[in-house]
């Protein structure tokens, strides 16, 4: 949506490219679960039936680069990335390619689902649509609908918000992004957060003790 607004008002043209999973990237999993093998193991994993898409380095860059060379402003670019792969497939296959056996010498832990965390992922929303480009391996998105002055005076509030580190930013983005929806586990546990923050700022404004040396 920024980028959107930011591309109709500039003389720059802004666009979007969305990626997937980058293999090898900071962040990724490959790295994470190399170095909980070099420690001995487990291997940790959310979930068995957590599935994301991935892309290489060179896709990734492949896709910026024509991007930038299709784009007319506001677009939002997506990559084929073809089959979803379960992680814990992943996490299967680089401990054999590692020289480690399943069960004997390394194992896989299941830690659970992070909390707003999706089992399935998804690569454009009903709402953003998707067209073809002469890249048969790149789609565009449909620009979003919505108020700018109604946005823009939102963000702001967002702004000072996250500046003040409210308890309120969600709430904000909720009233901005139509598509996004705080679950009620979710608020319960912000708000014992929220306490335990609030406890401990208390605390820091005590006097501090002075000792003579």
């Amino acid at each position: 949506m920024i980028i959107q607004t930011f591309s109709r008002y500039s003389k720059t043209e802004f666009v979007a490219v969305r990626f997937g999973n980058v293999l090898g990237s900071n962040g990724s999993v490959i790295p994470l679960f190399k170095k909980q093998m070099a420690a001995g193991g487990p291997v940790t994993v959310t979930h068995p039936d957590i599935i994301r898409f991935f892309m290489t380095i060179p896709e990734a860059v492949s896709l910026v680069m024509q991007a930038g060379a299709l784009a007319h402003g506001g677009e939002i670019f997506v990559l084929d990335m073809g089959e979803p792969v379960k992680i814990a497939d992943l996490a299967k296959n680089l401990i054999r390619l590692s020289g480690y056996t399943l069960g004997v010498d390394m194992n896989i832990e299941y830690t659970g689902l992070r909390p707003g965390e999706k089992l399935y992922e998804e690569i454009l929303t009903k709402e953003e649509g998707l067209q073809k480009t002469a890249n048969n391996l790149i789609y565009v998105g449909q620009p979003l609908e919505f108020d700018e002055v109604h946005f823009l005076s939102e963000l702001k509030k967002l702004e000072i918000a996250a500046s003040e580190e409210s308890r309120d930013v969600k709430k904000i983005v909720s009233g901005i992004v139509p598509t996004y929806h705080i679950r009620e586990e979710d608020k319960e546990r912000d708000e014992e957060m929220y306490e335990e923050l609030l406890s401990l700022g208390k605390a820091s404004h005590e006097e501090p003790v002075v000792e003579d040396r």
